[in-house]
């Protein structure tokens, strides 16, 4: 019995370790602006990620999820010619559900600035 009660306190550990670390993500933004920088103009982009078979909980195939931000930031940048970083930025996010799946849209918006 007291083999039995061992196992099950090991695959519940072994589990919430698992859980956790599927759920951490970093995303660096916007870090402290440049004491000097010039504002090019307001700009704003998006870029989505799937889940196909499942969502977050049964995620088969995820599929573009943890670079959608930095994409969507860096097609914002990329819109305004001289552009180095953002400013003043915002991110609002959409979910749409599908047949087999779903998708995260993420968008990014800010005020383009060159350093």
């Amino acid at each position: 019995m007291n083999g039995t009660k061992t196992t099950r306190r090991r695959f519940a550990g072994l589990a919430c370790i698992m859980a956790l670390a599927g759920c951490v993500s970093t995303v660096s933004m916007a870090p402290l602006p440049p004491e000097k920088y010039e504002k090019l103009g307001a700009t704003t982009a998006s870029d989505c990620g799937y889940l196909l078979l499942g969502d977050y909980v049964l995620a088969f195939i995820p599929i573009g999820l943890s670079e959608r931000v930095e994409t969507a930031k860096a097609k914002a940048i990329a819109k305004v010619p001289g552009a180095t970083d953002l400013v003043d930025v915002s991110i609002s996010e959409r979910w749409y559900y599908w047949l087999i799946g779903s998708s995260r849209c993420v968008t990014v918006s800010g005020e383009a600035i060159k350093s």
